[in-house]
């Protein structure tokens, strides 16, 4: 039995910089094989439980293991609409592949590698196969964004025969996934492709169109829609609350990286979309979203760039790999650091004011506390600061639905298990329910939401 799994090539470091092009570059047919046969085909299948959606994870890697990767692809998208983007996105080593009895003595099974290889085989092979759309229902449903979460519940529930409007408020559909991820990570052409499988399975998208401006839930709900699901996410920057924040030049993550991804900006000089490309930059936070305008800004241009967490790097809520490859690219790690003040000079960020920090007893998440240090205080010379910190919940949804409960931080408040909101007929779920989570845990919820919904509507009607 192979311990270490089948390596999968990269761009290199040194080219990938200067270039947006993808850097993992996938498994061939030949290595897909390879890794697949790895798999013990365990009789309680771990890795299913560590799924969201419940994929049939040992069914359709035994399908690669025999050469058929139609039949994988087949079997993946009776549970996932999204695998191509699944495969590239989701956490896996939290996941599915934490549970991987091969974990044990060596590395885990590639489970995540696989379901990207099969979605793109498939793709390339020009072999997508939209199943045949059941006898309407007459029911019709609106889910507000276009993300994990509401991709997910529309696909299934016009799977199930309800017609299904998609709202989103800005021009391309994929929320997140389009104006959030690079396309280093996530090319937009993965993202469109599988949008469109949705709309040929019957959903319709309405682009450009904002809920709780345009029309209100209750709009939604008075002119023949029967259900709604919110799936709007958390897109509400979080800034540190620190002196210099409003001069030219600081971005929120979620501002700088919609510039470069859905306004392009990284296509310059095609597309010359307004954002300051820094010689020096600073971006500050640990996760995902940290990494990825970290890595923006390198291939945008600047110099140097920190990555300015308060904590140490075991306490980075960022992938393992992503983190590694933001080191390989050369972004240079300010860690138990956090920023005070920020510096300007005629309106422009010239430097950023930091303490050192230690580390104390753990708080209420469960890692350990980031204590100032007196008297360490530095300057880092930066002429553009990023504030990747986390996200809040946008006010617009909720101050606009009379009876919609949320809880304190502003949340709408859920079931869980069902995704059923305080509104009869309104369902919810993915971030704007949980708070910033993952691609797969939105889509769970969305799943969850969908049965849940079907059962409202059948019964009502």
């Amino acid at each position: 039995m192979m311990l270490q799994r089948v390596k999968m090539a990269e761009q290199d470091p040194k080219v990938r910089i200067t270039n947006f092009d993808e850097v993992a570059l996938g498994y061939t047919p030949e290595q897909a094989v390879q890794e697949a046969k790895r798999c013990l085909q365990c009789k309680k299948f771990p890795c299913v439980q560590g799924c969201p959606v419940e994929v049939d994870i040992p069914a359709f890697i035994q399908f690669i293991a025999e050469g058929d990767f139609i039949g994988a692809i087949r079997k993946i998208k009776e549970k996932n609409y999204l695998p191509a983007i699944c495969g590239r996105v989701c956490p896996q080593e939290d996941q599915c592949e934490k549970l991987c009895a091969l974990g044990k003595k060596g590395e885990p099974l590639a489970i995540g590698r696989l379901e990207r290889f099969a979605a793109d085989y498939e793709r390339a092979q020009g072999m997508v196969e939209i199943p045949p759309r059941p006898k309407s229902t007459g029911e019709r449903v609106a889910v507000i964004g276009s993300g994990p979460a509401g991709l997910t519940v529309a696909g299934d529930l016009a799977q199930l025969g309800h017609e299904v409007t998609i709202f989103e408020g800005l021009h391309k559909a994929g929320g997140v996934l389009v104006y959030g991820i690079p396309e280093f990570r996530l090319p937009k052409a993965i993202v469109q492709a599988e949008v469109e499988y949705l709309q040929k399975l019957g959903v319709e998208i309405r682009t450009s169109t904002v809920i709780g401006k345009l029309f209100t839930i209750d709009d939604l709900l008075n002119n023949r829609y029967d259900a709604v699901f919110i799936g709007t996410g958390a897109g509400l920057p979080l800034f540190l609350g620190i002196p210099g924040e409003n001069l030219n030049g600081v971005y929120s993550a979620n501002e700088f990286l919609t510039r470069s991804n859905l306004m392009k900006a990284y296509l310059f000089p095609e597309y010359d979309t307004p954002i300051k490309r820094g010689e020096k930059v600073a971006v500050v936070g640990g996760g995902n979203v940290a990494m990825d305008a970290a890595r923006t800004a390198l291939r945008l241009g600047a110099e140097d760039v920190y990555l300015v967490y308060r904590r140490s790097e075991a306490e980075m809520p960022a992938r393992v790999e992503e983190i590694e490859r933001a080191k390989e690219e050369g972004v240079i790690f300010k860690l138990l650091t956090n920023p005070t003040k920020i510096l300007g000079k005629d309106g422009w960020v010239c430097g950023m004011e930091c303490l050192k920090m230690e580390l104390g007893e753990p708080d209420e998440s469960g890692r350990r506390r980031p204590v100032p240090i007196k008297g360490s205080e530095f300057v880092i010379d930066v002429d553009v600061v990023v504030i990747a910190i986390g996200t809040g919940v946008n006010p617009l949804i909720p101050k606009s639905t009379p009876g919609l409960k949320l809880n304190k931080r502003g949340y709408i408040i859920a079931d869980e298990e069902t995704g059923r909101t305080s509104r009869e007929g309104v369902y919810a779920g993915g971030d704007i329910v949980t708070g910033a989570a993952t691609v797969i845990l939105a889509m769970g919820a969305g799943r969850k939401a969908a049965t849940a919904i079907d059962e409202y509507l059948r019964n009502k009607s």
